[in-house]
C-alpha cells in the first residue's frame, strides 16, 4: 500500500537507536525527509547516513534550552514521532527507588515529548494537517513487577496523547500512541539480558514491526484515527482470567 508520505517531513526523537532508528529508516524509505533528534551525536550520525536528505539535531529531550536550540530551524513538519525513552529502575520496589530515579524516568518519557511538541507546534500547524505519534508501551495497561516508574510514565504518555488529540483537533493535528509489548532493542537487552531475547519463551517483536505501525499512523491513510492507542501485544490483554 502506498502510504502517501513521499515528500513530507517528519521529526523523530530517540533516532539514534532502537525503535527511533527503525522509525526513521521506515519513514525515509517512504520518501519522508526526516529530522533526527538524539543526545548521542555519533549514533545519530549513523542513522542519518541511512536516511538520505535527513537533518541532524543533537539535544537531550529533558533540557528545554537544548530542545529549543536544536529545533528552532524547523519551520514546517507533517509529523512528529517521539521515541526517546528510558526504562529506569527494573526489579525494584518503590522503597528502593530514589526521587531522582523516579524524576529521571518522567523527565525523558513524559516531559521530553511535552518540550519537543511545545517547541515544534508552530511547524505542525504550518502543515495544515499533521500527525503526532508518541511511543507508549503495553506497560500503560499492564504492570510488570518492579517497574512502577516506567509503567506510570507510559500510562501518562497515553493520556497525554489523548488530551493533545482534543486540544489540537481544531488545528488539523492528529495525536495517537503506539504501545508495544517487549521489543528487541538495546534498552530491552540491557534490562532483560541477551539470553532472554536470544531464546525468548515469550512473544517478542522487532523494532521494524513497531515502526510499521508508526508509519501507518503518520500517514494520511489513517486520517480518521485520532486520540487512540494502537496496542501491539500479541493479544495478551484480550485474554480473560476465567479458568476455562
Amino acid at each position: 500500500m502506498d502510504l502517501q508520505l513521499h515528500g513530507t517531513t517528519a521529526l523523530v526523537t530517540g533516532a539514534g537507536s532502537g525503535i527511533g532508528r527503525a522509525v526513521a529508516l521506515a519513514l525515509a524509505a517512504e520518501g519522508v525527509r526526516v529530522a533526527l533528534l538524539d543526545r548521542d551525536e555519533d549514533a545519530l550520525s549513523e542513522t542519518a547516513a541511512a536516511c538520505p536528505g535527513s537533518s541532524v539535531h543533537v539535544a537531550d529531550v529533558t533540557d528545554e534550552a537544548q530542545v529549543d536550540a536544536a529545533l528552532g530551524s524547523l519551520d514546517r513538519l507533517d509529523a512528529v514521532v517521539c521515541c526517546a525513552g528510558i526504562s529506569g529502575p527494573v526489579g525494584a520496589g518503590i522503597e528502593d527507588i530514589t526521587l531522582a530515579q523516579w524524576n529521571a524516568v518522567f523527565a525523558v518519557n513524559v516531559t521530553g515529548p511535552f518540550l519537543v511538541l511545545r517547541r515544534v507546534l508552530p511547524a505542525l500547524r504550518a502543515a495544515g494537517t499533521a500527525s503526532v505519534v508518541l511511543l507508549s508501551s503495553d506497560s500503560a495497561f499492564v504492570a510488570s513487577p518492579g517497574m512502577a516508574p516506567y509503567c506510570s510514565s507510559k500510562g501518562a504518555v497515553a493520556q497525554f496523547a489523548r488530551a493533545l488529540s482534543v486540544d489540537l483537533a481544531r488545528d488539523g493535528i492528529r495525536v495517537n500512541t503506539v504501545a508495544p509489548s517487549v521489543v528487541d532493542t538495546p534498552m530491552s537487552r540491557g534490562d532483560l539480558g541477551d539470553a532472554a531475547l536470544d531464546a525468548p519463551d515469550f512473544p517478542v517483536q522487532t523494532a521494524d514491526e513497531v515502526a510499521a505501525h508508526v508509519a501507518y499512523l503518520v500517514s494520511p491513510r489513517s486520517r480518521a484515527v485520532n486520540g487512540t492507542t494502537l496496542l501491539s501485544d500479541f493479544g495478551y490483554t484480550a485474554r480473560s482470567g476465567f479458568p476455562a
